[in-house]
């Protein structure tokens, strides 16, 4: 596990752009922890990669959040690495190694390694010369320090060499010790820079933050909010559904409403309440294999709005059409479905729904409930964990008939067809399920001869 000790905690005494500790070629940067080799760290993909990197000497080290989480003891789900070397010549080191080398963003000095199916990001280091919102004009540079001052947060400005020294240059070790989110640098100015930083600070602060936020930051971000709608959707959609994913992400939008962000974001958003309780329910309260965090759930869970509006949405976030479908049909349900229902009613929901659906609406009418309570009479949220596992133990029952049936019959494709099914299909249902394909053949004969 990682064992770091901290730089002197007197960060409140600089400016928050000047380096932790002064660099002078007489007395460079010195490591302020240490990172325990880690299984990441170790394995023979990163040791193969690494080995390629410094096959001239080169140095090479580990950048971001691997860095972070570690330090943190969570896990590392990605692995950056920074080098002094321009992005050709790193090429041509994992093409003399045999790895293979994809030049994802190489004029901005990344290249992707892959190796043994895992891939890694490699970034030259840089500074940005010029920038135009997500985008920047940049120079390659062998100085740690000037790249660390360009990236976005004092805790992913943390790095560390193969050997596990960290290098922390803006305090990024003390920050994350006490759950501050801080910019490198003055926090309007970073926004400017790149606007995706703002929704990246709600992000970070919903996973790593601990009240109060930083203010300048907060500040920050309520006067360029208005600028947040010029972002794709698809970039917007990542950062929403990342921040729904930390453990208390209600606390979060509250905050993001509170300072006039929100409504530049998701302007359909009203249900901060009913956010708190589902991600109460989904990550706390119960214990079901099926119920767990779920970002498009939880994105219903803020929603005020119709299935219209859900579809505007959809297309503005750029959703795929399965999590469209079901954005749809949480905001506006085409069945109940709650503990107090007939056993009739919910295998009926149940099977115009399905299993998922059924569950998703379940859960947010349970912290509808939870929202509009107090405190729920005794026996109530046992009675709504008891409907999730009967949702779970149903087994899909289909109807006998299809519109070739109906065909053999004589009636043509169309809505006579349709209603005559839907009719058939009712008795079917009202007869607990048990009609047989001769039997509801019969029932529809019997229809379309009284129609006759």
């Amino acid at each position: 596990m990682p064992d770091m000790t901290p730089s002197p905690a007197d960060s409140n005494e600089r400016s928050v752009r000047e380096p932790a500790m002064a660099a002078t070629p007489e007395h460079p940067p010195q490591p302020v922890g240490k990172i325990h080799p880690q299984p990441w760290m170790t394995a023979p993909e990163t040791r193969a990669l690494l080995d390629a990197l410094t096959a001239d000497g080169g140095e090479v080290r580990f950048i971001g959040g691997c860095v972070r989480d570690s330090v943190l003891k969570r896990p590392v789900r990605d692995i950056d690495l920074a080098v002094a070397l321009p992005p050709q010549q790193v090429m041509a080191l994992l093409d003399r190694a045999g790895i293979k080398a994809i030049p994802t963003g190489i004029d901005h000095g990344t290249v992707t390694a892959v190796v043994g199916g895992q891939c890694f990001e490699i970034t030259t280091l840089r500074v940005d010369v010029e920038t135009f919102g997500r985008r920047a004009r940049v120079a390659f540079t062998d100085d740690w320090l000037a790249d660390a001052a360009r990236r976005d947060f004092t805790f992913n400005a943390l790095s560390c060499t193969v050997d596990g020294d960290i290098y922390d240059y803006f305090d990024g070790l003390e920050d994350l010790g006490h759950g501050r989110v801080r910019f490198v640098g003055e926090a309007s100015e970073r926004i400017g820079e790149d606007m995706l930083r703002l929704l990246r600070f709600f992000r970070f602060y919903a996973h790593y933050g601990r009240a109060p936020a930083d203010p300048a930051a907060l500040a920050a971000c309520r006067a360029w909010a208005d600028k947040v709608e010029t972002l794709s959707g698809e970039r917007v959609r990542v950062e929403i559904f990342r921040t729904l994913m930390a453990t208390d992400p209600a606390d979060v939008f509250e905050l993001m409403q509170e300072h006039e962000v929100l409504r530049h974001v998701l302007p359909e958003a009203n249900g901060v309440g009913r956010l708190k309780m589902l991600s109460w329910i989904d990550s706390r309260a119960i214990h079901i294999d099926s119920v767990a965090p779920d970002p498009v759930r939880r994105l219903a869970a803020l929603l005020a709005t119709d299935a219209a509006g859900a579809e505007r949405l959809a297309l503005r976030l750029k959703l795929s059409n399965r999590q469209s479908d079901r954005l749809r049909a949480m905001v506006a349900p085409a069945q109940a479905i709650n503990p107090d229902q007939p056993d009739k009613e919910t295998i009926r929901a149940l099977h115009h729904l399905g299993a998922r659906t059924a569950r998703d609406l379940a859960l947010l009418n349970w912290a509808d409930e939870l929202v509009a309570a107090v405190r729920l009479p005794r026996g109530r949220n046992h009675r709504w964990a008891e409907l999730l596992h009967r949702i779970d133990a149903w087994q899909p029952i289909t109807f006998p008939l299809r519109g070739r049936d109906a065909m053999f019959l004589g009636i043509p494709p169309g809505p006579r067809m349709g209603a005559l099914l839907r009719e058939v299909e009712r008795w079917w249902e009202d007869g607990g399920y048990r009609a047989d394909q001769a039997a509801c053949m019969e029932r529809l004969r019997s229809l379309i001869a009284a129609g006759d």
